[in-house]
This record gives C-alpha cells, structure tokens and sequence, in this order.
C-alpha cells in the first residue's frame, strides 16, 4: 500500500506528535465526540442565556432596553472573545488545548453564575415576586457571566475548526464528507438548543433559577467528558506560528519597497523553491492580480539575501503575501453578516419581550414561556439540516452542476433574503398586536388576550436563514482561509454575530433617544403596549434589505483562493 494511503496528507498529526493514519483517526468516528461536546455545550450556554433578558428585569430591576442591551452586550462579547482563542489555537497551543484550557474556564463562570442566583448573599432578595438587588448581587452576576464569554469564546472558533481537521482535504472522498459535516455541526448545536429553549426555561421560570442555571454547568463538565473521550482518535493540525505577524511582515516589506515595480513576470516573485510553502501545516497558494501592491513584498533586491537567508520583513514568500489578500478578499464579506447577525440577536432579546405581552397559555394549566418559542427557531434548524443536505444539495446538483448544489456564497445570500421576510413578518405581528391593544384599551394588561403562537412564523424563518448563512459562514471561511490561519478565520466569522449584537445594543439606544425626546414615551418604552416595537422591526427590513444589495455586489467581485503545492 502506498504510503499516501496510510497517512493522511493534509499535515495533521496524531496525539503523539506522529503522522495520522487515516484508517485509525479521524473521519466520523470521531464526530460522536466533538458534535456530543458541541451539543452539551451549546446546551449550556443556551440554557442560562435563552431567558436571561427576564432574569435581568425580574431579578436584577432593569427596564426593557437597559436589559437588552445588556445581553446584546455581552453576547457580542462571547464571540468578540473568539480572537483570543482562535489566535492561540493557530500560533502557539493548537485546536486541543485551547479548547482544554477554554473549558476550564467556561465551567468556573456558570459555577459562579449558578452560585450567583442560589446562595443567600449572593443572589437578589425577593419577597411576594418582587426582587432588590444590590451592588454586590449585580456584580457577581456580570462577572461570573464575563468569564463565561471567556470561555465560551476560546472554544467556538477551535470546536468547529477542529471537527473539520478530522476530514482530509488531499482525500476527495473525506473532501465531501466534510462539507456535509458543517450541516451536522450545526444540527447538534441546535439539538441543545432545543432542550435549552423548552426543558430549561420552563425549570427557570417554574423551578427556580439556581437550578435553571446550575444544570447548564453541570452539562458543560459533561461537554468536557466528552471531548477528552476521543483524544486518542483525533487528527491534529500543528499551530503554524503567529499569523498576525506573518501579516505585519507583509505590510511591513511592501511599504519599504513602495518605489519598487512589480516584474510582469510573476514566476520572478520570491518563493520557496519546493512544493511545500514554508509556514507549517500550510500549503502554498497560487498567485492572484488583485491588489497588486502587496506584490512589491516578495520583489527580490540584491539587499534581501545576506548569507543565504533573508529578513522577513523585508522580503515575504507568494504564500505569505496571498495569506494577507485571502484576508482582504474575505473582510466584505464578512462585513456583509452583521447585519444578518443583527436580525438573529432580536429572538434573546426584543422578541422575548414582544412575546412576555402575549398569551401563552398551551391550555387551561399551562402556559409556555415568552423565551421558550425559540424552540421554534431550533426546530426550524433540525428540520432544514436534513432536508438541505439530502434533498436540496442533490436536487440543485444537477442544475448548478457544483459539487455542494450551490457556491458557499450563494448558499449565504439566500438566507440573507429569508432574513428579511422574518422581520417583515415580526413587525406584522407587532402591527396586528397594537392594532388589538388601541382598539379594545388594553393598555395597562401585562398579558393581552393575543396567541404568542402568532409569533412562531418568525421564528422559524430565521431558523431557514440560519442554515443557508450561518452554516454557509462556516464552510466558507473555513474553506477560505489561509490553511494556518483557519481558526482566526472561523473566530472572525463568529465576530459577526458580536457585531451584530453590538449594532442591535447601538440601534435601540440611538432610537431609544430620538423617539423618547420632548417627554414621548419611544418606540420601545418599558411598557411595549404604548411603544411601536413595529418601526423597529420595519428599520431592521430597511437596513436588511440595503446589507442584501451591497453583498449581491461583493459576491460577484469575489474570487475564490486557489491553493497548489502540499502541506508541510
């Protein structure tokens, strides 16, 4: 047998620093481990951040848009933190530890959390439903829940990363297995998800929220377990060096030579003279015409070469110099999903609310809490995962005649329009819902006598568009990303959804100022039923619909990377 049959050819390695054998890591044995870590911890961190916007004005006194902004905040901190993971895991400790040593830190923030909401001291007082929370409640509260950004956040760009490590990318057989092992990844976070958003809110809210929060620490120690579980059968990428630096000496050589013309023959341009590209556990990438400046870097001068080597910042290879064009290539469109991302952040926060002013009776004795109809989202999810790898991909095969039925930036672009049909559809439901309070003066009710079903199409439309953006964002800035850099990437993928957060924080306090001037209570006052949560919801399809528009534009300017040679 050949050895290219033996051992996989994409540089991973064994746990002990050995060439992995394909017969005995990798593939879908081990994605029982990773998707089962995935799942725990998605359940975790769901099940104390799904109703957390009514922990905040039940238990710490907050008003609706304090609140919200308060965990738009924090969550894009969650995914603003993935930087920090992401650039360790690719320079220095690899996909493995990060994710070992980010776990330890997640599971002491939601112990803090769980102790926070359950210990005398710690936890707000409450008396006959009303709660008074001092300084110190709250300051536990907010440091126990950045640690869990922390930790939450080392771990997303690495766990998703590291799952697509498993699959070789010199095997097309394991090439394809690992786009469909995107979709499964998302599937599994939205399988705990959908225990979080029904199972644990209803514990939260009936129960009592130490035990809301304490089951989601105990299910990332489980994540843990898990993960550990499958360490002998893991294939894994060695870190490849800081890739912030590598960027620097590019800037750095190209400025210096500024003066210097690009030769019209590009095989001229310094390079490493084998097939491999120099940067460990990267191959070496094809020469590209846009942004040509960036070229001068790897102009050769008669100064670069002192003793048969060269200083780095002021000669770099054609593969360091096309690491940073990926990078600029890729910056539009990842600028293009804040906006998606700001859509997505409104069912933790204002469709909550939204929802918390409905009926939510199931029946004579039971009523669903306003943060459970998530659940519709996450079904939404598990229902299109199957259906988009098994019949959709098949179907627009044989029309696109592509490999994955549609580019990863078309699969992208779709969900960006079903996006702003589920806006469009919340701001409807919030017209019909006013439309009822104006009419029948129910004002004053903390529930009105309006189904909180009526909000279901919304969820579950955000639920489509997750699995053709989110899970398109997956795939694409894996699959586009300088190979040692393919951690930073997927953590600036994830930073979409900070800024996102972010962005929506920003929104409501600029609208909550304008509309509250001259004494008027705002579109969105504590009180929703005197507010117009609709305006709100039509400025999210304005500003959507625009995003869509300038994406339709980046999309058709993109060019894929074009990757030759072999890994080290």
């Amino acid at each position: 047998m050949a050895e290219n049959d033996i051992y996989t050819g994409d540089g991973t390695v064994d746990m002990k620093g050995n060439r992995a054998v394909k017969s005995k890591t990798g593939t879908w044995k081990t994605c029982p481990f990773i998707l089962g870590n995935e799942c725990c911890e998605r359940l975790a961190y769901y099940g104390m951040s799904t109703n957390l916007v009514n922990y905040l004005i039940n238990r710490l006194n907050q008003g609706s848009a304090q609140a919200a902004n308060n965990i738009t905040n924090w969550s894009g901190t969650c995914y603003i933190t993935t930087l920090i993971g992401a650039f360790l895991a690719d320079a220095y400790l690899g996909r493995f530890w990060v994710i070992a040593i980010f776990s330890s830190i997640y599971v002491s923030g939601m112990t803090l959390l769980t102790l926070s909401a359950s210990v005398n001291g710690l936890k707000p007082e409450c008396h006959r439903g009303t709660c008074h929370a001092k300084e110190e409640n709250v300051a536990v509260f907010f440091v126990a829940l950045y640690l869990i950004a922390l930790g939450t956040g080392g771990i997303k760009p690495c766990v998703s990363s590291f799952g697509a490590d498993q699959f070789d990318e010199t095997d097309e057989k394991e090439k394809k297995w690992k786009s469909s092992f995107f979709n499964w990844f998302y599937f599994s976070i939205n399988i705990g998800a959908l225990i979080a958003s029904s199972v644990l809110v209803y514990i939260q809210e009936h129960v009592g929220w130490g035990w809301g929060f304490g089951i989601p620490a105990v299910l990332m120690a489980v994540a843990i377990v898990s993960f550990f579980s499958g360490s002998r059968l893991y294939r894994n990428q060695k870190p490849g060096g800081s890739p912030l630096t590598r960027i620097a000496q590019v800037l750095v050589a190209s400025l210096r030579k500024y003066n210097l013309k690009v030769p019209s023959d590009k095989s001229l341009l310094y390079d490493t003279e084998d097939a491999e590209s120099g940067i460990q556990g990267s191959r070496k990438l094809d020469h590209t015409k846009q942004f040509g400046f960036f070229d001068k870097a790897a102009v050769q001068t008669e100064h670069d070469q002192v003793k048969g080597t060269h200083n780095p910042w002021k000669l770099c290879t054609v593969t360091q110099v096309e690491e940073l064009k990926s990078i600029i290539r890729i910056l539009p469109v990842w600028a293009s999903g804040i906006v998606f991302a700001t859509v997505y952040s409104q069912m933790s926060t204002l469709f909550v609310e939204q929802g918390d002013k409905m009926d939510p009776s199931m029946g004579p004795n039971f009523d669903i809490p306003a943060a459970s109809l998530s659940v519709f989202d996450t079904i939404s999810v598990i229902t299109w995962v199957p259906i988009y790898d098994r019949l959709i991909v098949p179907f627009a095969r044989k029309y696109t005649g592509h490999e994955r039925g549609f580019t990863q930036l078309q699969r992208m672009g779709i969900g960006l329009v079903i996006s702003i049909f589920s806006m469009v559809v919340a701001a409807i439901v919030e017209i019909v819902r006013l439309d009822l309070v104006k009419k029948h003066n129910y004002y004053d009710l903390k529930q009105m006598p309006m189904s909180i079903f009526w909000q279901v199409p919304q969820y579950f439309l955000i639920g489509a568009a997750e699995v053709f953006t989110f899970i398109g964002q997956l795939e694409f800035f894996y699959d586009q990303a300088p190979d040692a850099m393919r951690s930073m990437c997927s953590a600036l993928s994830l930073t979409t959804i900070a800024l996102g957060n972010y962005l929506s924080t920003l929104l409501v306090t600029i609208v909550t100022k304008v509309t509250t001037r001259h004494g008027k209570l705002g579109w969105i006052p504590n009180n929703l039923n005197h507010g117009h949560l609709d305006y709100f919801f039509l400025l999210l399809v304005v500003l959507s619909v625009l995003n869509f528009l300038v994406y339709l534009c980046i999309s058709s300017w993109y060019k894929y990377k074009r990757p030759i040679g072999s890994f080290n």
